[in-house]
């Protein structure tokens, strides 16, 4: 097979000079006021974060004007955060991917042409014909980020493969959800089903909610703050959340689980927690009272640096509140290689306090019953995602982002076509380039379907422009909320450029590969007119209205005195998980000390800013030009060693001798000497990015000890280590 280069998308793509993103989005002042002239709303749900909030598109005489919430929809209140009002950048970013694009060799040099239509299509599904004949359809792998994958989905499983892996289970939020599962037979949800409109306690363990900007998250969070709810912080940072908090606990980083552990301690041996709903609904609480009785305050001081009456105390305030109290599941959470055990700790937390599915706690989600359009039944499948790395992580729900990687490597690579779906894998995954090279000198095919040209496009054989959500029909958001409701997406503007909607993609590809009775429609609206008509509504009521709210069919919380039928083996909410047992795991969480810091170097802690969705809008010119470059937090005494200042520029060394680009140093005593901080998203590779390329760093490059979850495969990226490197000279960007 000839070997791929990696190619960056840059000039070859157009060229566009660098604009003021001032001047891009009409801030000359010759333009009429805002209002004034003929205006018109369209509805659409929101898709600069997974939180899809319904909005509105203003459109001033035909030209985008600006996106506000709508008021009925139950994630946004009526109100958008800071990504979501800059919508119209993705819209109007002139680094947009504009056409088709397909690999060439001229002149012995790779590079990318741009081709029609047609021809990007029928190559793509000749060598998905052939994939299927020589190795089965289900050598066919998506990986996929958005809810615009499902038409992709509904394509590769009418092909005969269901092959897919989602990084944000195996980077983000699969520990959370695999490790409440394991103990209450359900995962927390997304969005998350806490109740903290009604918590009198909320615990925040590494949950930075304010600075994520999950907008139903942080609106409940800002009533019970209102309210005086008691706010409980831990983190080994002052976060916004922490400054809010009555209780602020700087914790050392990699020691959550044993202040979870110490908490279970002091609410059991204090006699604090909930007998009636433990001896209910739970099975294991005498396995749990011997597992945590040496997890005492005074032992656990010693590792978290939490001090024993703060570990006492607080324990007694989430009690004194209980039910009404949350202990937040959090959401980006691997970080140690614990990380479902960790996750499983915070959900026996919650159940010894009684909270689970009770006003004040937990909530039950409830969607709308929405009836699948009728299609034929897919073709059965030999072989399962899973079959890729066989007898490792028994405890994955979903395809495993790192197992289906290394199964794509070599001659005798499991997979032998990726189709890659709204993911930047190269700044998802640590360390993942060398093995992402690998892997596409040994497919047969590798598509990239993007709106922009991310890192991952250098990889493809074929890059598929999408148009933005504010020019496509996507499938009815239908998450599970406080009341059943659906939302609709549909185009506000005709799709710029050459770029086309995914569900016209999908529908074109399977044309070519003989699937035309999966797709019936001749637009997608078709289809959801008809779904929505099957619920009493219509897609001419819904472009009218955007969201519609249902009554609940079933109670917000748990009837009380009733015995509910947990989806666990036991029936009951599992504090000694026989499941974990019987596979040869530990039955309850046990603590294990973090690697220690080596000699000259410090933790490296990431996170977000509420700016921005991580790398998906830093090239956004709306939201650049609020937030341009991330920053590093670096303590005084740190600073003072190595003789820096705030806005100084550094570089970041990891211990296999990695240096990153320059980051501005800011100097802070909201860290602690053992760590810096800085917000993951930036020191983006494309050039074709004009704002972004360069500016920053980025974490995810000096990211070499990666801790392998056990039971599902997550990546605990907190076990990393940073120093500085030094230059000739400070204080100049690069």
């Amino acid at each position: 097979m000839k070997r791929r280069d990696f190619i960056k998308v840059s000039t070859l793509l157009g060229t566009s000079a660098a604009v003021s993103p001032t001047f891009l989005l009409g801030g000359c002042s010759s333009n009429p006021l805002p209002g004034t002239g003929t205006v018109s709303a369209t509805p659409t749900i929101c898709d600069m974060c997974f939180w899809k909030c319904a909005s509105h598109v203003y459109q001033e005489d035909g030209e985008l004007w600006k996106i506000t919430g709508n008021d009925d929809d139950l994630h946004s209140g009526g109100r958008l955060c800071t990504r979501g009002t800059g919508g119209p950048g993705a819209y109007l970013d002139p680094d947009r991917l504009k056409t088709p694009l397909m690999r060439v060799t001229v002149d012995g040099r790779q590079t990318f042409q741009p081709v029609s239509w047609d021809e990007a299509l029928d190559y793509i599904a000749d060598k998905m014909r052939a994939i299927a004949a020589e190795h089965g359809p289900e050598k066919m792998l998506m990986l996929n980020h958005g809810s615009g994958s499902s038409h992709f989905r509904h394509l590769l499983r009418a092909y005969g493969s269901d092959s897919r892996a989602e990084p944000a289970f195996a980077q983000c939020r699969g520990p959370r959800d695999v490790g409440f599962r394991l103990t209450v037979g359900e995962s927390a949800s997304s969005p998350e089903r806490t109740d903290m409109a009604n918590a009198r306690c909320i615990v925040l363990i590494g949950s930075h909610i304010g600075e994520n900007l999950h907008n139903g998250q942080v609106q409940t969070l800002a009533e019970a703050i209102n309210r005086d709810a008691t706010l409980i912080t831990v983190d080994p940072r002052f976060s916004v959340p922490a400054g809010k908090s009555q209780h602020w606990l700087p914790i050392k980083p990699g020691t959550d689980l044993a202040l979870l552990l110490s908490w279970m301690h002091v609410l059991i041996e204090e006699d604090l927690y909930d007998h009636d709903y433990v001896e209910r609904y739970t099975v294991g609480f005498e396995q749990l009272k011997d597992h945590v009785r040496s997890y005492t305050p005074e032992w656990v001081y010693l590792e978290t640096g939490i001090r024993p009456e703060v570990i006492r105390e607080t324990a007694r305030e989430m009690a004194k509140a209980a039910p009404a109290t949350v202990v937040h599941p959090g959401r980006h959470a691997t970080w140690y290689g614990d990380d479902t055990q960790r996750s499983r700790a915070i959900a026996m937390l919650n159940a010894l306090l009684g909270s689970w599915n009770r006003k004040g706690g937990f909530y039950i989600p409830e969607r709308v019953s929405l009836p699948e359009y009728p299609l034929p039944d897919y073709p059965e499948r030999r072989y399962s995602t899973a079959d890729a790395y066989p007898g490792k992580w028994p405890f994955a729900s979903q395809g495993v982002t790192n197992g289906v990687i290394d199964a794509s490597v070599g001659e005798d690579a499991f997979f032998k076509g990726w189709l890659v779906y709204g993911t930047n894998l190269p700044q998802t995954i640590p360390g993942v380039e060398q093995q992402l090279e690998a892997a596409a000198n040994s497919l047969d095919l590798l598509v990239v379907v993007e709106t922009m040209p991310s890192e991952m496009t250098g990889y493809a054989d074929v890059i598929l422009p999408e148009c933005t959500y504010l020019e496509r029909y996507d499938e009815l958001r239908n998450s599970g909320e406080r009341q059943p409701s659906l939302a609709l997406r549909m185009p506000a503007f005709e799709p710029k450029y050459e770029s086309k909607p995914g569900w016209w993609m999908a529908k074109q590809l399977g044309h070519r590969l003989g699937l035309d009775e999966y797709f019936p429609w001749e637009d997608f609206s078709e289809k959801l007119d008809w779904q929505l008509q099957q619920v009493g509504s219509s897609l001419e009521e819904m472009q009218k209205i955007g969201v519609k709210n249902f009554p609940r069919k079933t109670p917000l919380y748990f009837r009380e005195g009733t015995r509910p039928r947990f989806r666990t083996p036991s029936r009951k909410i599992e504090l000694y998980s026989r499941q974990l047992a019987d596979k040869g795991f530990d039955p309850m969480p046990v603590y294990t000390p973090p690697d220690p810091v080596p000699e000259g170097f410090y933790r490296l802690n990431y996170g977000r800013m509420p700016a921005h969705t991580f790398g998906k809008t830093t090239n956004n010119p709306l939201l650049f030009e609020l937030a341009p470059e991330n920053q590093l937090w670096v303590n005084p005494l740190v600073a003072n060693e190595w003789g820096f200042r705030s806005g100084d520029y550094v570089r970041l060394g990891s211990p296999n001798g990695v240096v990153s680009n320059r980051i501005r140093v800011r100097v802070t005593e909201r860290i602690g000497p053992d760590s810096v901080f800085m917000a993951h998203g930036f020191g983006r590779k494309s050039r074709r990015l004009k704002l972004a390329f360069g500016v920053g760093a980025d974490d995810s490059t000096l990211m070499s000890n990666i801790k392998i979850d056990p039971l599902m495969g997550g990546t605990g990226m907190r076990a990393n280590f940073v120093t500085f490197v030094r230059e000739a000279s400070a204080g100049a960007a690069s």
